[in-house]
């Protein structure tokens, strides 16, 4: 595996991000609000910004549905950092496909280029995504119809917000329905799923 950086609320553990890659000061970061631009709520975009900034970070925002092909492929070549903010992970999938974002995101997460995923951009790293329809509703991306096979970075599935208070029922249906089908990686947004070539851990803040 590559070197992953997976949480379900990225401001809160955004602190443990300088232990695993080292000094964020000056880095830049190819941050991709997508998944959230068909949300109602947003803040966590926001947030996420400004803890990179608290890091030291330098932000370059990338919408990979608006980006021009050449323009992406320079922001994520340039990128020390690659980040996937939450928000609707079907959405980010038929967006991160049609603009051939997926092909080069993972073929810099390849160069071990570290990669941050938050929610959404955590769940998008499995094989497929099929199993977070009890979390996330298709609707918003039609153009999917019944593939839903994602980015393939690692073996398992995330499994966000855990004992969050609006989104634990749908945590619990999830392990419910995919426990012994799936590898189910379930972490609360006080938590992140590390991984690199040697291994996976989970840690919390």
């Amino acid at each position: 595996m590559s070197r992953l950086f997976l949480s379900s609320y990225f401001a809160k553990v955004a602190a443990l991000l300088p232990d695993f890659a080292g000094d964020c000061h000056g880095k830049k970061v190819a941050f991709i609000p997508t998944a959230s631009l068909v949300e109602k709520f947003k803040f966590y975009v926001k947030e996420g910004m400004e803890a990179f900034e608290e890091l030291g970070a330098e932000i370059c925002e990338l919408d990979v549905s608006s980006e021009p092909y050449e323009s992406m492929a320079n922001k994520l070549e340039s990128a020390d950092f690659i980040f996937i903010s939450g928000g609707n992970t079907f959405f980010l999938l038929q967006e991160l496909r049609r603009s051939g974002a997926d092909k080069l995101i993972a073929e810099q997460v390849g160069k071990v280029k570290v990669y941050i995923g938050e929610s959404a951009g955590s769940i998008i790293t499995a094989p497929d995504i099929e199993y977070i329809k009890y979390m996330d509703s298709p609707t918003p991306a039609p153009e999917l119809k019944s593939d839903f096979s994602a980015l393939k970075l690692v073996d398992f599935c995330t499994v966000p917000h855990s004992e969050d208070l609006i989104f634990n029922s749908k945590v619990k249906k999830i392990v419910s329905k995919y426990s012994g089908k799936l590898d189910l990686q379930v972490i609360s947004n006080k938590q992140v799923i590390l991984t690199n070539d040697g291994g996976m851990e989970t840690v919390s803040v």
